[in-house]
Order: structure tokens, then sequence, then C-alpha cells
């Protein structure tokens, strides 16, 4: 088992183009389409796929479509809003997924010294180029180190502050649905690298994060596949965004701290 890693035990790239599932290659030739139509070159630097289609692992009708842009300059309001469009539109155009999410970025900020093992790592090990030079090529290769976990997850107290005010506006099932599944993954993933370079490999799989996490929290594992089950199909129900809000997430958010520390801040 080669847990993620490369020959040289740096962490492999995780999708390709071809690992796409056929159901969702119309998405993926729709969203090229989309994304070139309405961004250019002179705002794009590059495009990229990542999570479960690119992986290969997406299921029909549950799976999200997740893409991360590079623009060649800071993102203003008009390309926020560019973006919702691409969202809404590849959302209402294909059944095959739940929700599309795109997120933008400073090609210079991907690549800064302050990102290398967070933004950095992530375009590098966990996108998939669709459009553009891929900025893989101007980033280091990566290992499951302590630094790669205390600055890709370091900053999980922060974001639990975030989702507790989501969570008192949500007034719709549908608004805790999407919660639910933004915060059940973020806690899986973050259980994973609290206990990665222990484990020595790399994995997105929530269900295999949730195993390994486990190996070493026993005590814990329960819960975190509850969670990883969340984050696959998403709840509406209440209770459930309070078990990880208000137990897993400040549990593991003071035992993160307590082994990796807190990641550098931004600014």
């Amino acid at each position: 088992m080669n847990k993620g890693l490369d020959r040289d035990g740096a962490i492999a790239r995780e999708g390709a183009l071809g690992r796409v599932p056929a159901a969702f290659a119309p998405v993926v030739a729709a969203t090229r389409a989309r994304i070139t139509e309405t961004f250019g070159r002179d705002r794009l630097h590059s495009a990229y796929l990542y999570g479960s289609i690119p992986r290969g692992t997406a299921v029909p009708g549950v799976s999200d479509l997740d893409l991360l842009l590079a623009l060649h300059d800071e993102p203003t309001g008009a390309d926020r809003s560019d973006a919702r469009r691409i969202e809404s539109t590849l959302d209402g155009s294909f059944a095959q997924i739940d929700g599309v999410g795109v997120l933008l970025y400073r090609t210079r900020t991907l690549l800064s010294e302050l990102e290398r093992h967070d933004l950095g790592f992530f375009v590098a090990c966990l996108c998939t180029p669709l459009l553009g030079a891929d900025l893989a090529d101007r980033l280091p290769r990566y290992r499951p180190t302590p630094l790669l976990a205390r600055e890709t997850n370091g900053d999980l107290p922060l974001a639990i502050e975030g989702w507790r005010s989501r969570a008192a506006e949500a007034t719709t099932d549908q608004e805790r649905r999407i919660l639910s599944r933004t915060i059940a993954r973020r806690l899986v993933r973050t259980g994973f690298t609290l206990i990665m370079p222990r484990w020595a490999g790399w994995t997105s799989d929530l269900d295999e994060s949730a195993e390994a996490f486990g190996h070493y929290y026993p005590e814990r594992l329960a819960q975190m596949r509850r969670a990883a089950g969340t984050g696959r199909v998403p709840s509406p129900d209440p209770a459930v965004l309070r078990e990880l809000l208000d137990d897993l997430a400040p549990w593991l958010a003071a035992e993160y701290t307590a082994v990796h520390g807190r990641k550098a801040p931004r600014p």
C-alpha cells in the first residue's frame, strides 16, 4: 500500500482528467467552455478541478463540482459575480452534480512563500489542471510532514467561529445541508491531517481518512465516521450540526493546536 505517495515518498497528485467518470464528462466539457467564455486569457491564468470528480469517485446526483481559478490579478467584485454565474449555470444545467463551488485566487498568492504549504500544496497535489499552464510546475514536491499538517489545517479555530455564525443564520433545510457538508468534510480532513505525519501518507477519501484517524483516536472513531457520512450525504437535521459544532470541532481544534500548533497568520 503506497498511501498516496509516489516511489520517492512524495505525495502524488490525486486526480486526473482521465479518471473523470463518463457521466461527468459533459459537465467537465461545459465547465471548460464556460470558464473560457467568461474569463478569457486576459483574466485567467489557469483553471483546475478538484474533489471527487477528477479523483474518479463522484456519484451522479450526489457529488458536487469543485473548481479553482488562478487569475492574473487579485479577484475583483466583477470576477466573483462572474464566478457565481458559472456556479448557478452549471448547477442548473446538469442533474449529475449537486452544487458547484468556484474558488478564485491571484496566481501570485498561490505561488507565495506564505501559501507554500497550504494553497500551494492544494494546487500541486489536490487540483487537476483543466485550462492554462499548470502552476504545479512552479511548486515543490510535498511530503506528509508536521509542517504540512500545521499549514493546511492549523486554523480550525477561526473556521469554527464562522460556521457558528452561519448555523445561527440558517433558516432552511438546504442551507443546513450545505453547511453540514462543508463542516463535516473539513473536520474529517482536519482529523486526518492531525495524524498524517504518523500515518505517513495522504488520502482525500473521507472514509479512509476517518479510519486512519480512528487508529490513533479510537474513542472518537464513531463520531468521525458519522462526520464522513455527513460529508458524503449532508443532513438538514440541526442535531447533526450541533454535534459537529459543539463537540467534535472544538475538541479537534484544541487537539490540533496541542499537536501541531497554529498556522502562520494571513493578512
